[in-house]
């Protein structure tokens, strides 16, 4: 499969989702569903997710997005469609 044949969303997480592991806990659960991309803090507070994968694993991250952590609380979550890329493995950036 080509690189530009992979689906790719990117997602901005809003809501008390930094400094509660939100990060970790994205890179595991994305490389449990085979994603690649990244995870990063902004600097307005919300975490922005870029991921690559199955649409199946996509829509699997999405819904534990807006879930995340224990600790967290989510407002919302927002997903429009991205370039991939080209990344291996899933990185916090």
């Amino acid at each position: 499969m080509s690189k530009a044949s992979i689906p790719c969303r990117r997602f901005l997480v809003t809501g008390q989702v930094q400094g509660v592991f939100y990060r970790a806990s994205t890179q595991a659960e994305a490389a449990q569903h085979g994603l690649t991309g990244w995870v990063r803090n902004r600097d307005d507070g919300r975490v922005e997710v870029l991921a690559c994968g199955s649409p199946a694993g996509l829509d699997a991250l999405e819904t534990w997005l807006h879930e995340g952590p224990p600790r967290a609380e989510v407002e919302s979550v927002t997903s429009e469609p991205a370039d991939n890329p080209g990344m291996r493995g899933f990185e916090i950036v």
